[in-house]
């Protein structure tokens, strides 16, 4: 009977196979000790996979446990090597370091979604999948290495990756955020105008018009709304670039 039941329980995680733990550690540089972790790291929620007691097998919870222990390590490292920094340029900085665009690149980098299992055409995800996988492998790697080998691989493949820090401390990475903050500090009105494009694209897309003292300063379009306002607010800070003077 327990010899019965090895055979299925192999046989229902395909997954974890010789192909995709050769491909870890090749990528990984190391031998994980629990492969079970990194297959949490690697399955989409599409695949419908549940455990034993029926929960769902997916990277979303080593998502957000990556998310913090990544938070904490660029924290130490920061107040180590900004000591005249106080808590609003620190926070700035990490701000920077762990944004959604500096993870996705680093997980390309990486090359992350080639162990990806899913039911989702690789092609078509977003963006962001990179970064979900990077910060779900970083919980991966933190429950079954411990944190001072976590800490060593963040420091690794992405601390060592990163701009010189005067390079980074003029990285716009929010034009939204810096033209809401600039219009909010100068009294200024403005709206982002939003709606769905009826264009002829098998894609749907969102179109914005961008009004700044009731006049419309920029248009875009993207396939996210939260992209086209992104894109929006980029050609209205080239517009108006004079008039920005970001304080980092």
């Amino acid at each position: 009977m327990n010899f019965l039941f090895k055979i299925f329980k192999k046989e229902s995680r395909p997954h974890v196979d010789g192909i995709f733990s050769n491909k870890l550690t090749s990528l990984l540089k190391f031998t994980p000790n629990n492969i079970s972790f990194y297959e949490h790291a690697f399955t989409h929620r599409s695949s419908n996979k549940t455990d034993t007691n029926g929960q769902q097998i997916n990277y979303e919870r080593l998502e957000f446990l990556g998310d913090a222990i990544l938070g904490s390590v660029i924290a130490s490292h920061l107040y180590h090597i900004s000591p005249k920094g106080d808590e609003g340029y620190l926070t700035k900085m990490r701000s920077k370091i762990v944004s959604r665009d500096n993870l996705n690149q680093l997980g390309k980098e990486l090359n992350l979604i080639d162990l990806l299992q899913s039911k989702i055409q690789k092609n078509q995800f977003g963006e962001n999948i990179y970064g979900n996988i990077l910060e779900a492998l970083i919980g991966a790697i933190y429950l079954d290495k411990g944190f001072v080998f976590c800490e060593d691989f963040i420091k690794k493949n992405i601390l060592s990756k990163l701009e010189d820090i005067e390079k980074l401390e003029g990285k716009i990475t929010s034009y939204k955020s810096l033209f809401i903050e600039y219009c909010q500090k100068e009294k200024k009105t403005f709206k982002f105008d939003s709606y769905e494009d009826d264009g002829c694209e098998n894609i749907k897309y969102f179109a914005v018009r961008l009004y700044f003292n009731n006049i419309v300063i920029a248009k875009a379009r993207a396939t996210s709304k939260k992209k086209a306002e992104e894109k929006a607010a980029q050609r209205a800070y080239f517009a108006l670039q004079e008039n920005f003077k970001p304080k980092y």
